[in-house]
């Protein structure tokens, strides 16, 4: 039988959420750059805005809890960046904007920052 301390099993929890967090964010980029490709306002479009906008306010309710051990500044730095993000979204949902790429290139710094 294996033994496992709680420190490595709270590791190994820590590297599975960051796993996921990091696909999540993946697929949102994907989506993205096939709606940016697409060019015109598109279903690829609706797809990529939906899944970014569920993907970010996620992570604002994860790091407002009380419980996310980020520091707190770290974490207003986050939320802060996810709300311009869900901006971005809304204007690109509208048809005012088509700047997938400024989100496309947070969201890959917030990923690569993930590791």
């Amino acid at each position: 039988m294996y033994q496992f301390s709680y420190a490595e099993i709270m590791e190994d929890g820590v590297a599975d959420a960051k796993d996921r967090e990091r696909q999540a964010l993946d697929r949102s980029i994907d989506l993205l750059m096939a709606a940016k490709n697409e060019g015109a306002y598109s279903r690829k479009t609706i797809d990529a805005v939906y899944y970014a906008r569920r993907v970010w306010i996620s992570f604002i309710e994860d790091l407002s809890q009380p419980e996310n051990e980020l520091a707190a500044e770290l974490r207003a730095n986050l939320i802060s960046i996810a709300i311009w993000i869900l901006k971005e979204c809304e204007r690109i949902r509208k048809r005012q904007s088509d700047n997938y790429q400024g989100i496309i290139d947070v969201t890959t710094i917030i990923r690569d920052g993930l590791k």
